[in-house]
C-alpha cells in the first residue's frame, strides 16, 4: 500500500527468509515504514559431518524448514491480527558459498549441499595449484577478488563433478542445475521443475571464483579453468528486483524481490550504504565488510574484495572489503559439545565472566585452516600457554579473546589498505549477546564498539532489498528516510600497552598453529597414530 494509505489495520510487512550458518533456518517480518520486527520463527536443521573435514547440509531439509517457518510464521501473524494479505515482498538471505547441484527434472539434489567451512577441496585447489605459474593463489584476483581457497564454490563443484557419478551424468545429459543456497530456494519457491527460476544475485556470484566483478558476468576463462560448464550456473541478477512469485503456500503470489548473501545483507541492515563504513557479524564465524562504494580496492594485506550490493537492474554496484574468520561462535559450541565445559553457551560466558583473564593461555580455532588475512589451510587449532593453573574459565575466556583477535587482525588488515583508520566498529549476530565478548572486542581494538538494540541484522537486510525493489516499493532506502537505530555502545577499559602486549602474543600463537596439515597422508584420511588402541 501507499505509505499515504497505511493505518494501524493494514501494515506493510516484508519477511526476509535466512540461511543462517548456525544450522537454523530463520523467517522474520519487518513493518516497511518503521522496520519493526513483527513476528518470527526458527527451524533447527541437521549439519552432517560424514568424514573429518568434510561438513553437509541436505537442501531438502533445508527448503522443507523454509515451508514450515513461513507456516507458522503466518500462523502467528493471524494471531496477532495482521493480515497476510498485507504483506508486500520476500528476501531471501543465505550462507554464501555452500554449494547445491539439483536435477531440474525431477527437482531432486544430486548430493548434500558442500558448506562453506568444508574441507574436503584441499587436494582439488593443490592439483588446480600446479596449472598455475609459480602456484600464485591470487591468478584470478583482479577479476575475481578471491584467492583460490578450499572456501569458494567453484572448487566445492569442481570435487562434486570429479567425485559424484550422478552429478557427472546429469551434466552429460543437460539435466543438472549448480547454485548457492538463494538459487535453490528461488528456483524451488518459484516453482522448480513447473517454470522455477534459476538465477542469483551479484554478491552471491561474487563467491563463486566464476563471477567477473566489474563485468558482473560469469568468466568464460575462468569457467574453463575449473572445467565447469557454463549453462548449468544460474542467471545472475541484482540484489533487488523481482525474481519470481511464490507458486505454493500461505504466501502464493507474493514476489520473491530481494537476494543478498547473508553478510552482505547484514551490511545493508546495518545501513552502511557510505564508504568507509564497516561492520563485523559474530555468527559460526566472524565477517567484517568495508562498504568502498563504487571502486573495486585490491587488499595488499590478505583481504578479500566483493560486491557489497546492487539495489536494483539499472543501479551500479558497490563494493567492499571483507575479512572472513571460518570459527567464531563455533568454538563456543565446540567448547559446549566436543569438550563438554559448560552445558551452554551462556555458561561459556560466565566461565569467563569468573576469572577475567586467560592468565596467559592463547587459543587459536584454526579447525578449518586459516582465512583472511592468512589464508592458510595447512594450520589447525591450537591451546597454548598452559600451566598447571590452567582451568576450564582460562580456556573459556581464551575462546573469547580469539574471536577478538581474529577480528583485531583483520581490522588491522582493513586499516592498511584503506589508508583511514576505523574509528568505531558496528557489530551483529547472535555472540553480540555476550557483554563480555563485546567489551573484550573494543579493548583489544581499541576502539568503540557499537551494536543496535536487534542483533540480527541480516534478515532486515534482505527485507529491506526485497520492500525496495521496483515493482514493490515499499521501503525507501534514502538515509534521511531511514529509521534510527538504538544502540548500546563498548568503549575501551584497558590501556592500550596491554592490549597490543597480549596481541602480540596471539600473533606468536598462530603462528606455532601453521604448517600442522597437509593432503597428503592415508587416503582414508586417518593417521595410522590414530588407528593404534592402547589397553
Amino acid at each position: 500500500l501507499p505509505k499515504s494509505e497505511l493505518t494501524q489495520e493494514s501494515t506493510q510487512i516484508t519477511p526476509a527468509i535466512e540461511g543462517k550458518f548456525n544450522c537454523v533456518i530463520y523467517l522474520q517480518v519487518f513493518n516497511a515504514e518503521t522496520a519493526e520486527l513483527l513476528s518470527h520463527h526458527q527451524v533447527e536443521i541437521k549439519q552432517e559431518f560424514p568424514r573429518e573435514g568434510w561438513v553437509e547440509q541436505d537442501p531438502k531439509e533445508i527448503l522443507n524448514s523454509v515451508y514450515e517457518c513461513v507456516e507458522r510464521t503466518c500462523e502467528k501473524m493471524n494471531e496477532l491480527n495482521i493480515d497476510i494479505a498485507n504483506i508486500r515482498a520476500i528476501g531471501v538471505t543465505n550462507q554464501r558459498e555452500t554449494t547445491v547441484v539439483w536435477d531440474k527434472t525431477t527437482g531432486e539434489p544430486l548430493y548434500n549441499a558442500i558448506v562453506w567451512l568444508d574441507l574436503r577441496t584441499q587436494s582439488t585447489v593443490e592439483r588446480l595449484l600446479k596449472r598455475i605459474p609459480g602456484k600464485n593463489k591470487t591468478f584470478s584476483k583482479f577479476k575475481t577478488g578471491l584467492p583460490l581457497s578450499t572456501y569458494f564454490s567453484a572448487v566445492k563443484l569442481r570435487w562434486l563433478l570429479d567425485n559424484v557419478e550422478e552429478i557427472r551424468r546429469a551434466v552429460e545429459d543437460g539435466r543438472a542445475m549448480f547454485g548457492t543456497v538463494d538459487s535453490w530456494l528461488i528456483w524451488s519457491l518459484t516453482g522448480g521443475t513447473n517454470g522455477g527460476i534459476h538465477c542469483t544475485d551479484v554478491t552471491n556470484a561474487s563467491r563463486t571464483m566464476l563471477f567477473n566483478i566489474h563485468s558482473l558476468e560469469w568468466d568464460p576463462d575462468l569457467c574453463k579453468f575449473f572445467d565447469i560448464p557454463m549453462e548449468i550456473l544460474p542467471n545472475v541478477r541484482s540484489s533487488s528486483e523481482i525474481y519470481g512469485l511464490m507458486e505454493s503456500g500461505a504466501l502464493t503470489g507474493v514476489p520473491i524481490s530481494g537476494c543478498l548473501g547473508d553478510q552482505h545483507a547484514a551490511l545493508v541492515g546495518q545501513m552502511c550504504f557510505r564508504d568507509g563504513q564497516a561492520k563485523n557479524t559474530y555468527g559460526t564465524g566472524c565477517f567484517l565488510l568495508c562498504n568502498t562504494g563504487q571502486k573495486s580496492v585490491f587488499s595488499e594485506h590478505g583481504l578479500i574484495t566483493t560486491i557489497a550490493y546492487k539495489m536494483g537492474k539499472d543501479k551500479p554496484a558497490f563494493y567492499a572489503l571483507e575479512g572472513s574468520v571460518a570459527i567464531a561462535g563455533a568454538v563456543v559450541r565446540w567448547l559446549r559439545d566436543n569438550l563438554g565445559i559448560a552445558k551452554t553457551s551462556q555458561e561459556v560466558e560466565k566461565l569467563a565472566a569468573e576469572v577475567g583473564t586467560s592468565y596467559g593461555c592463547y587459543f587459536v580455532p584454526a579447525f578449518s585452516g586459516l582465512y583472511a588475512p592468512y589464508w592458510e589451510p595447512s594450520a589447525r587449532g591450537i591451546i597454548c600457554g598452559l600451566t598447571q593453573f590452567t582451568n576450564k574459565n582460562h580456556i573459556a575466556f581464551a575462546a573469547l579473546e580469539a574471536v577478538c583477535f581474529q577480528t583485531r587482525e583483520i581490522l588491522d588488515a582493513m586499516n592498511k589498505d584503506c589508508g583511514i583508520p576505523l574509528r568505531q566498529l558496528q557489530v551483529d549476530g547472535g555472540m553480540t549477546n555476550n557483554k563480555i565478548l563485546m567489551q573484550l572486542q573494543s579493548d583489544i581494538l581499541c576502539i568503540p564498539v557499537v551494536k543496535p538494540s536487534m542483533p540480527e541484522t541480516t534478515a532486515l537486510g534482505a527485507a529491506m532489498a526485497a520492500g525496495a525493489a521496483e515493482g514493490v516499493e515499499v521501503w525507501s532506502l534514502n538515509p534521511g528516510d531511514l529509521s534510527a537505530v538504538t544502540c548500546e555502545r563498548f568503549e575501551p577499559q584497558i590501556n592500550p600497552e596491554e592490549s597490543e602486549y597480549r596481541y602480540a602474543r596471539w600473533k606468536k600463537a598462530v603462528m606455532k598453529s601453521m604448517g600442522w596439515e597437509s593432503s597428503e597422508g592415508p587416503s582414508n584420511g586417518k593417521s595410522k597414530l590414530m588407528q593404534v588402541k592402547y589397553h
